[in-house]
């Protein structure tokens, strides 16, 4: 990174660190509310140990560390959440990532190294369609404590992306030299039209407008299905076969996809 590039996301991981301890704070029976939910699921048994959770992986980029990617994934999981880990993105769909990247070498990232990860909301759940149930059995409380954490989630991130743009070209003055990374939103289905995420879908979109319009970096927002399950590269390599994609290359071909996905999306 470039010393702007460092500056703006420090400042960004300190504020989100003092976030995620202002909104522990505020439901102190989150934990109980989310077992709850898990029991009636009927999901197996596991320990819970962090309601909302900070990105701990935050902690160990370093100023040296190129970043490509911001990644967008839904909300942590069992693994996240686990003491030990507070962590996104170390569980199934995390371990699938990171091996995806391995094996097509190409696109030149480490998803441990050169990704910031993020989520919708910091706010744990097993699955991310329990969101729901436990906005429900929370009341109002827990339902305003998820409708703030996507829109302050979804502005910060926003302005992250935006900074940690325009800090190449503010600190090398010259429009092409250095790392500017994409933003990637992965897991869709919960953002569109009355999905559980459709706030920070609205407010992400809302916070990349200026006087102007949309600003030059929404042009590297992309949108995919989830890397859990496989879903990122079974629905790529749909879209490779159902296209004649001709001498584009592996990223070029990822780009089109997730133009496709943010159009359905956002419009």
């Amino acid at each position: 990174m470039t010393d702007l590039q460092w500056t703006v996301f420090c400042r960004f991981k300190d504020d989100f660190k003092a976030k995620v301890g202002e909104w522990s704070a505020r439901v102190p029976n989150l934990r109980s509310l989310q077992q709850q939910i898990s029991q009636a699921d009927k999901n197996p048994e596991y320990p819970f140990e962090t309601p909302v959770v900070y990105n701990k992986s935050l902690d160990d980029i370093r100023p040296e560390d190129d970043i490509k990617l911001i990644v967008i994934g839904d909300n942590p999981g069992k693994e996240e959440q686990l003491a030990r880990n507070n962590r996104y993105l170390v569980g199934q769909a995390g371990r699938l990532a990171e091996g995806y990247f391995r094996r097509n070498p190409e696109l030149g990232v480490d998803f441990r190294r050169n990704v910031i990860i993020l989520n919708k909301t910091p706010v744990h759940t097993a699955k991310t369609a329990q969101l729901r149930a436990l906005a429900k059995a929370g009341g109002s409380e827990v339902s305003a404590l998820l409708e703030e954490s996507q829109i302050w989630c979804a502005q910060q991130t926003a302005r992250l992306h935006t900074q940690l743009c325009r800090a190449v070209r503010q600190e090398n003055q010259i429009e092409d030299d250095g790392v500017r990374p994409e933003l990637w939103l992965v897991g869709y289905s919960e953002l569109k039209k009355n999905g559980i995420f459709e706030r920070y879908r609205d407010t992400l979109r809302k916070s990349y407008e200026n006087d102007c319009g949309l600003s030059a970096e929404w042009e590297s927002v992309f949108v995919f299905q989830h890397f859990s399950m496989n879903r990122f590269t079974i629905d790529l390599m749909d879209y490779i076969k159902k296209n004649d994609c001709g001498t584009a290359s592996l990223q070029e071909r990822i780009h089109s996809l997730g133009q496709i996905h943010k159009k359905e999306i956002f419009g």
